[in-house]
C-alpha cells in the first residue's frame, strides 16, 4: 500500500459523502496517515468542513451534481458517511471504473433502504429477525398488523436515519398517526414503511465489524440506550454469554459477507439468553461506536481509516468506558458551550464538541467520554459530565 502527500500530484484522495460528527472523527483518522480528504455535506461549515483539506456543499440525493463534483475532485475512494445518497450513482461510478466506493456502492445501496436490507438478512442470508411487514399504505398497514404482526409493533420509513419517522404503537387507533409521521420522515416521495412485530429481548448491542485485507475481525460488544430510535448512551464491553457472543459474530460476519468489501460495519443485533436477532447494519461507524474513542487501541474511526486503505487493524480495548451525548436543548446559531471545566473535573472524562453551526433540541451537538474501572462506573461518570455542559444561545448570560 503506498500513499502519497496531501495537497500534491501524489495525494492519495478520499472524499467523504457526509461529514457531521462521525464523518470528523473519519477525517482526522485519514489525514494522521497521510490522506487528502474531501469533505461534501448538505450544508455549509458542517464538523467535517471544520478540519477537511476542501469542502463542499451539495446536495448528495442529485446524482448528476454528485458525478460532477466526483470529476472536478478525482478522488481514488468515495466514503459514505450517510444514507441520504443517489447510490444509483455510486454504482454507476464503480462501475465505470472511476473511483472505489467504500465498502462497495451495492452495500451503500442496499443498507439505505430497510426493505433492501431486511430481504438480504432475513431471506438470503437466513438470519432471524422480529416478524416485519412492508406497507404502502395506510390500510395495507392496518392489515400487516391485524393480519400477523401484532401489537405492540414499530413503524419506520424504509429510507431514514437516526430514529427519524419511528413510531411505537400499541393500538390499532395509533397506526394512522405512525404513518403520517413515517410519511413525513422518509426520504422518498413513494410511500413505504416496514412494520415489525415487538420480540422479547434482554438488550440490544452494536457489534463494529471490520472487514480489512486481513479478513474480518470483531471489536467487544457495545451496549447502548436508545430513545425513538436515536442513541443517548453507550458503554464497552456489554457483558454477554459466550454462546451468545459466538452467535452474534456468526451473525456479523454473514451479513457483512453479504454486502463485501472493506471497511466498519456497525451491526445492530438484540439478545435474550443465548438467542440472538438481527436488526439492522450500518457499512459505516455507528453513533454508539463514539465510546470506542475512549475505550480501544483504535477507535472505530481509525479502524475504519486502516480497513478502507488496507492496513492493518488492532480491535483491542484499552479498559471500560462509555459515552452520553449532549444535547442541544435549544435551537439557534452559533450556540455556547458553557460547564466544559465542570464536566471535566469528573475524573476519568473527556468531551468531544461536534461543532455543528446550529443547534436543535434534540439535535447530538457533543459528547461526554468517561473510562472507569468497570461499566457501571463509567456510565456514571459519563453521564454526570453530560449533565454539567450547557448549551446557551448566543448573546445570553
Amino acid at each position: 500500500m503506498r500513499i502519497g502527500t496531501p495537497l500534491s500530484p501524489s495525494a492519495t484522495r478520499v472524499m467523504l459523502l457526509g461529514a457531521g460528527e462521525l464523518g470528523k472523527e473519519v477525517i482526522i483518522s485519514l489525514q494522521r496517515l497521510g490522506v487528502e480528504v474531501i469533505a461534501v455535506d448538505r450544508y455549509a461549515n458542517a464538523p467535517g468542513h471544520q478540519v477537511a483539506h476542501r469542502a463542499h456543499v451539495i446536495d448528495m440525493t442529485d446524482g448528476a451534481a454528485l458525478r460532477a463534483l466526483v470529476a472536478q475532485e478525482g478522488p481514488h475512494l468515495i466514503v459514505p458517511e450517510i444514507e441520504a445518497i443517489a447510490t444509483d450513482a455510486l454504482v454507476s461510478i464503480e462501475a465505470e471504473g472511476v473511483a472505489r466506493v467504500v465498502p462497495t456502492a451495492r452495500a451503500a445501496h442496499v443498507t439505505m433502504n430497510r426493505e433492501r436490507i431486511r430481504t438480504l438478512a432475513a431471506q438470503e442470508c437466513g438470519l432471524p429477525t422480529s416478524p416485519y411487514a412492508f406497507a404502502s399504505s395506510l390500510q395495507e398497514l392496518e392489515a400487516a398488523v391485524a393480519g400477523g404482526i401484532g401489537l405492540p409493533a414499530f413503524v419506520k420509513p424504509v429510507m431514514s436515519s437516526s430514529g427519524k419517522g419511528q413510531s411505537r404503537v400499541t393500538t390499532m387507533a395509533e397506526l394512522n398517526g405512525a404513518w403520517a409521521q413515517a410519511m413525513e420522515a422518509g426520504r422518498v416521495k413513494q410511500p413505504r414503511v416496514i412494520v415489525e412485530g415487538q420480540i422479547d429481548f434482554d438488550y440490544e448491542i452494536t457489534l463494529l465489524t471490520i472487514r480489512h485485507a486481513g479478513g474480518t475481525d470483531f471489536c467487544a460488544p457495545i451496549g447502548h440506550v436508545q430513545v425513538a430510535g436515536d442513541y443517548v448512551e453507550s458503554w464497552q464491553p456489554h457483558a454477554m454469554p459466550e454462546a451468545a457472543l459466538a452467535v452474534a459474530q456468526d451473525y456479523a460476519r454473514k451479513i457483512t459477507d453479504a454486502l463485501g468489501g472493506w471497511g466498519i460495519f456497525g451491526v445492530e443485533l438484540f439478545v435474550k439468553g443465548d438467542e440472538v436477532w438481527f436488526s439492522e447494519v450500518s457499512p459505516r461507524p455507528h453513533d454508539t461506536g463514539l465510546v470506542t474513542l475512549a475505550s480501544q487501541v483504535q477507535s472505530e474511526f481509525d479502524l475504519h481509516a486502516r480497513a478502507i486503505l488496507g492496513l492493518p487493524v488492532d480491535t483491542r480495548l484499552t479498559g471500560s468506558a462509555a459515552s452520553a451525548v449532549i444535547y442541544g436543548g435549544v435551537e439557534a446559531e452559533g450556540v455556547l458551550f458553557e460547564g466544559l471545566d465542570e464536566a471535566l473535573t469528573v475524573r476519568g472524562t473527556d468531551v468531544r464538541l461536534f461543532g455543528k453551526p446550529q443547534a436543535f433540541a434534540k439535535r447530538r451537538m457533543g459528547v461526554a467520554l468517561a473510562r472507569a474501572a468497570d461499566v457501571t462506573a463509567a456510565r456514571d461518570a459519563a453521564k454526570a459530565a453530560a449533565a454539567r455542559v450547557r448549551v446557551v444561545p448566543p448573546g445570553q448570560r
